[in-house]
């Protein structure tokens, strides 16, 4: 595996908890860092935290598993600066997948690409040879095979190619909630030097598989405006479930929700 020289970090720079989950606290470019030396990279949304935290012990082993937390939530963030005086830095998934991708070595650096389906995979390949020049390997476009909801996820066959090709990244486009269990099962499987990156459907953005959320929105918080203006009958329930998160908040705080 070949991978650019990124400054060492021997611990992050600093973390701040809310529900029992460290958040790093750093730079975006400290992010990105940290991410290259290796290990599971992970960026929960406030929905997945608002259902998943509480419902699937599975899913919040996976984010204190992780080696990295991004603060994705702008509900978090926002709540943080309210109600604990604190102003929490956000990385959203979104911004780290572009700020990771630009400094890619592409001729050196090699990894597996894991999708939802065949039509949006197609699509987020087709965006990476636009934008960097880069054709994505045949062998390293994995379609994901249909999870279990809740519990542990063992994918013999996503491994095997793993344990194969050796990649320096692998990058895990899928679903909230399912796609950071699925990490802690790489992440428990292969070699630690392995950076495991689960930042949501966010290729799809870019790809233009799901609305295009401009850089001024996702800096204001406003992602979840534009995919429900999008596709209503799917993300406005789901936002909608998502205000359980301020329960979660104000039950538990910094501490982890247990049921």
């Amino acid at each position: 595996m070949v991978k650019d020289d990124p400054t060492k970090f021997s611990r992050l720079p600093s973390s701040e908890q809310i529900l029992g989950i460290s958040f790093f606290q750093g730079t975006l470019q400290q992010a990105c860092c940290r991410a290259r030396e290796g290990g599971l990279t992970v960026a929960p949304s406030g929905p997945g935290m608002a259902n998943d935290l509480v419902a699937c012990d599975e899913y919040s082993h996976s984010l204190q598993q992780a080696d990295l937390r991004l603060l994705d939530s702008g509900f978090v963030s926002l709540w943080s600066r309210i109600f604990f005086k604190k102003n929490l830095f956000r990385i959203s998934g979104l911004t780290f997948l572009k700020e990771y991708l630009a400094k890619t070595n592409w001729k050196s650096e090699t990894s597996i690409w894991v999708m939802p389906n065949k039509k949006q995979g197609h699509a987020n390949i087709e965006w990476l040879k636009s934008e960097f020049d880069y054709k994505v390997p045949l062998d390293c476009f994995y379609i994901a095979p249909q999870y279990s909801r809740t519990g542990k996820i063992i994918d013999k066959e996503l491994l095997g190619l793993i344990k194969k090709k050796k990649p320096d990244n692998i990058f895990i486009q899928l679903g909230g909630g399912v796609q950071e269990r699925l990490g802690l099962h790489i992440k428990k499987s292969c070699s630690p030097a392995l950076s495991i990156l689960c930042t949501g459907a966010a290729l799809a953005f870019f790809s233009g598989q799901q609305a295009k959320i401009p850089s001024w929105a996702d800096k204001f918080f406003l992602g979840w405006l534009f995919r429900c203006m999008d596709q209503p009958k799917i993300f406005v329930p789901r936002y909608l479930k998502a205000f359980r998160l301020g329960y979660l908040l104000f039950k538990y705080g910094r501490k982890l929700p247990v049921n």
